[in-house]
């Protein structure tokens, strides 16, 4: 089997108490990525380096179409020529560091929003960005639009999440974003040392299927929510995001001020919303355990009973 570009093996020594032992381990891979525009002119197609970040390889093509839409360059997939690797593969590895998603001669590019100079991280995805202001690219309010999540969906929705990432499971080092319907169905997840890098995914895969805005879907994001999180989620028109972990309080103003429901720390059956309670039901008797297994059963998700031992 080929192996995956995600997670690399290496050896360790693993101490218990005073006792060690060598074994085999897997690291999440980083690896830079520096993703550019091309544009055709006069006759040539012209590059220029718009980002560059530290990213898990893998679906770098939706993670470049993520970015320039939720960035709010690009509206629609139509506006895309075609996206390639190229460039020298990295030494040792048959992986090519750099995307470009070449534009069609009709799209017009804002030049002056390239020139906040974006540069990300694994850690942090709006290092470079000169002002506030300049985050909100663009960003329409979430109006009345009817959704509603029982409360005991949300509860569920971590232990999909969980069970559904494969190298997480592996190397215990990645993010995880994904899509739930308002049912709790598993639509689709994505994985990346950076939380921004695993939204990009998550939303470039939908944009390039044709498939935003997505009001009628649930966003959870593996660990804590920063103001650039929500920023791209209202981007893709999505109305409720849920987080294992805490929100900044940029998120909240952000999230408040767009009409989204936020909520956070969503584990250990429990979770607090910090704007847009109107979409969560909260039914006077718990149905808990029946909507988790239906969750579990609509995700494709076995179901785990205390009896088992889970690693």
């Amino acid at each position: 089997m080929k192996p995956s570009p995600a997670y690399s093996e290496t050896a360790i020594r693993r101490v218990v108490d005073a006792d060690g032992a060598e074994f085999d381990d897997f690291l999440a891979v980083e690896e830079p990525l520096e993703i550019r525009i091309g544009l055709p002119v006069r006759g040539k197609i012209e590059h220029r380096a718009i980002s560059i970040t530290v990213r898990t390889p893998g679906d770098d093509h939706s993670l470049a179409a993520g970015f320039l839409f939720t960035e709010g360059i690009i509206q629609h997939p139509g506006q895309i020529a075609r996206i390639r690797n190229c460039g020298i593969p990295a030494k040792d590895k048959s992986l090519q560091n750099t995307v470009v998603v070449e534009l069609k001669k009709s799209v017009e590019v804002d030049f002056k929003r390239l020139e906040r100079n974006f540069y990300t991280t694994s850690s942090c995805g709006v290092c470079g960005k000169s002002s506030i202001e300049a985050l909100h690219t663009g960003v329409k309010k979430i109006e009345g639009d009817g959704s509603m999540v029982p409360a005991d969906v949300i509860h569920c929705l971590p232990e999909v999440l969980r069970l559904s990432q494969d190298v997480f499971e592996k190397t215990g080092g990645l993010h995880a974003s994904a899509l739930f319907d308002l049912e709790g169905k598993l639509d689709i997840v994505r994985e990346d040392v950076g939380r921004h890098n695993a939204l990009d995914k998550v939303v470039g895969s939908k944009f390039m299927a044709g498939e935003t805005v997505l009001s009628d879907k649930i966003l959870l994001v593996s660990g804590r929510v920063s103001f650039e999180l929500v920023q791209k989620a209202l981007m893709a028109g999505i109305p409720i995001l849920a987080a294992v972990g805490a929100p900044s309080s940029l998120a909240v103003e952000l999230a408040a001020e767009f009409g989204m429901t936020l909520v956070g720390f969503v584990r250990d059956d429990r979770f607090n919303i910090y704007c847009g309670a109107g979409r969560v039901s909260s039914p006077h008797v718990s149905k808990g355990p029946i909507i988790r297994e239906q969750v579990r059963a609509a995700a494709n998700v076995p179901i785990v009973t205390k009896d088992q031992n889970v690693g």
